[in-house]
């Protein structure tokens, strides 16, 4: 219990301290940097896995006509 206090501690002063820095200009520029990273690393998460999944779809798709090619046989 003492430990999930500190971490309720730990995360208010977390939000008081960002919202203070967000009202001055360094701050307001670091998390909009923040936010940029951000998007631009779930952009290549989601890039990665459309490409993974095309990639998967290919070789579902040759499996499927291996297996048509055999049973025709």
């Amino acid at each position: 219990m003492k430990n999930f206090l500190w971490l309720v501690v730990g995360v208010a002063v977390g939000f008081v301290v960002a919202h203070e820095a967000n009202k001055t200009r360094e701050g307001q520029r670091f998390f909009a940097d923040l936010d940029t990273k951000a998007r631009e690393f779930g952009e290549a998460i989601s890039d990665g896995y459309r490409q993974r999944e095309a990639e998967l779809r290919a070789a579902l798709g040759d499996a499927e006509d291996t297996i048509e090619e055999l049973s025709s046989k």
